[in-house]
């Protein structure tokens, strides 16, 4: 490894001989002086050389001082390069209030001079470039955030006793449904389907006893939407739990770990996200406001908007309603619409005996709808008549219908997309912008 300081660590350095790498960001190469800007994973630098031009009177000089100053002059954005040189902090520096003399300068891998991107580029050119456009600042925080995101969301269950699961991405039936699937040719003729969900899996480790479980992990769902919140690869939350009475238990955890996440993002982001995004993170407060689904749509029609669809459920605007309604009212950002008819939820979604509604929820963030949570039928007999209603073939689920043959505890979880989070918490326009490399119906690459 290459003994380096990270730009982070300078600060509470003394002055005194420093190493560090990293990319060039900005060059001025002026006259007397050469400034250059070098960034690290963690920060940029100032770097400082006194330059040494050929004397007109043909005096001789430094040789080594004329050719740093050389390379500098020729450095292009984007060069990978190890400085060795003298710190020194120096209050009237803007950038940290420390620079570096540079001393030496070594090379890794010279960058094409022309770049291919701009901060004006449309986003289809930035993500042909996306190597290049999560240089800035302001991507690289994307990813610390996310990082500490799923961190938080790990230890809130591990200390609780959840057990991690990583449930196969391929599949010899659908998932939840014919519908939204990729299929590909496997061995024997076989016909292989990447999984849509974890769904069935994470309920068969409640019958096999585990209790609790979570997954982060991707999910595939070959969806032709053109929309800023959809995409064909992305990476889903999930959760299960045993030994519940309704979804209401699902809920109450599901809230819970929002709070403990959010919580853990402002301690170690928030001035960062507040200064590169102007957002402010608002950890939330529990309990979320919850709101039955058939109230939801009043709401919204008494708000001026009748929601076209015809199957009973709320559309992206009405969404946006809702959550304006509730800002309104109880001031957050959250909100559970339950209470869901069984004509739009799936066959294994419990229903409740007095109702006939579905013991489920989505969340709402922002407006925008981040997770679908209920609980499950366990009861063979009522799962395979469920089944039938949606027109699926029983015998295409023996598979998952076995899980309940041989008992099975009441259960519940909820699924949630991870770049929906991210989009909504840092304020961005598109979950294209949160993604490492988004998939979508027309990119597959990089």
């Amino acid at each position: 490894m290459t003994e380096r300081t990270l730009v982070s660590q300078l600060h509470a350095r003394e002055d005194g001989p420093v190493t560090v790498s990293g990319w060039v960001e900005t060059v001025r190469d002026q006259k007397k002086v050469q400034f250059v800007i070098l960034r690290d994973e963690t920060g940029a630098v100032q770097l400082v050389n006194p330059a040494t031009r050929p004397a007109e009177d043909g005096t001789e000089q430094d040789a080594a001082a004329l050719a740093l100053t050389d390379v500098i002059s020729a450095l292009a954005t984007g060069t990978f390069l190890t400085v060795r040189g003298e710190l020194k902090h120096d209050e009237r520096v803007k950038l940290g209030g420390v620079e570096i003399k540079v001393g030496t300068l070594e090379i890794a891998a010279a960058a094409n001079p022309e770049t291919p991107i701009a901060a004006d580029s449309s986003p289809d050119k930035r993500m042909d470039w996306r190597f290049l456009d999560l240089r800035q600042r302001r991507n690289n925080l994307i990813f610390r955030v996310q990082t500490t995101f799923e961190h938080a969301l790990r230890t809130y269950w591990i200390e609780r006793d959840y057990i991690e699961v990583h449930s196969p991405k391929l599949m010899a039936s659908p998932s939840e449904s014919n519908a939204e699937l990729f299929a590909l040719e496997y061995f024997n003729d076989q016909t292989a389907y990447l999984a849509q969900s974890p769904q069935f899996f994470k309920q068969m480790a409640q019958v096999a006893g585990f209790g609790k479980i979570f997954e982060i992990a991707p999910a595939f769902r070959a969806d032709p939407s053109f929309t800023s919140r959809h995409a064909t690869e992305f990476t889903s939350i999930d959760a299960e739990i045993s030994w519940i009475d309704s979804h209401e238990d699902v809920a109450r955890m599901q809230e819970e770990l929002l709070q403990f996440a959010f919580q853990a993002v402002k301690d170690k982001h928030g001035e960062e996200i507040a200064q590169l995004f102007e957002v402010e993170v608002q950890v939330p407060t529990v309990p979320f406001p919850r709101i039955p689904l058939a109230e939801a749509l009043e709401i919204v029609k008494s708000r001026g908007y009748e929601v076209p669809r015809t199957d009973g459920d709320l559309d992206p605007e009405g969404e946006r309603q809702i959550a304006a309604y509730v800002q309104e009212t109880y001031g957050h950002q959250f909100v559970f619409i339950t209470d869901y008819h069984p004509e739009i939820r799936a066959f294994y979604h419990m229903r409740d005996e007095q109702t006939g509604l579905t013991k489920s929820y989505d969340l709402l963030f922002n407006g925008v709808e981040i997770t679908t949570g209920a609980q499950r039928e366990h009861r063979v007999d009522v799962l395979i008549e469920q089944a039938k209603e949606k027109g699926l073939d029983p015998e295409h689920l023996d598979f998952y219908l076995d899980f309940f043959r041989f008992g099975a505890p009441p259960h519940g979880g909820f699924g949630m997309g991870l770049a929906r989070v991210l989009m909504l918490l840092l304020g961005e326009s598109s979950i294209r912008e949160v993604t490492y490399l988004f998939r979508g119906p027309t990119r597959l690459a990089p």
